[in-house]
């Protein structure tokens, strides 16, 4: 029997990071269904409920989803939009040859240089 239950994300981000916080909130706001919540690394015992340490955790964003489904970088960030949608579909065309190498290579960017972009609040752990 196929499991018709809704598709809900758990993503792992940065609450020191100013542009994390800034595209936590956006998602939030976009989320009008509730399906996709931002837990802060900070946040006691976090990181290990994703099954990470914090190093791996402030290097990436993390998403674990309601199937168990874990992913990391640009996955992380289709399987959130996945769940603000309500339909797997970023995380289909992520699985597209080229478009996955395309957006880590621009997760990887954005990462190592998000103390860089605009956010409000927090200085990012990074610096």
């Amino acid at each position: 029997m196929p499991d018709h239950s809704p598709y809900t994300v758990e993503l792992l981000f940065d609450r020191d990071c100013g542009f994390c916080v800034r595209s936590a909130n956006f998602l939030d706001r976009i989320d009008r269904r509730g399906r996709v919540s931002a837990v802060a690394l900070q946040q006691r015992g976090a990181p290990e409920r994703f099954g990470v340490n914090t190093e791996a955790a402030l290097e990436q964003a993390w998403a674990v989803d309601s199937r168990g489904d874990r992913y990391a970088g640009a996955g992380a960030i289709n399987a959130a939009l996945s769940g603000v949608l309500g339909t797997r579909i970023p995380l289909f065309v992520y699985r597209i040859w080229g478009i996955r190498q395309l957006q880590d290579l621009l997760y990887r960017w954005v990462a190592a240089n998000r103390h860089r972009l605009p956010g409000k609040g927090g200085s990012c752990a990074v610096n």
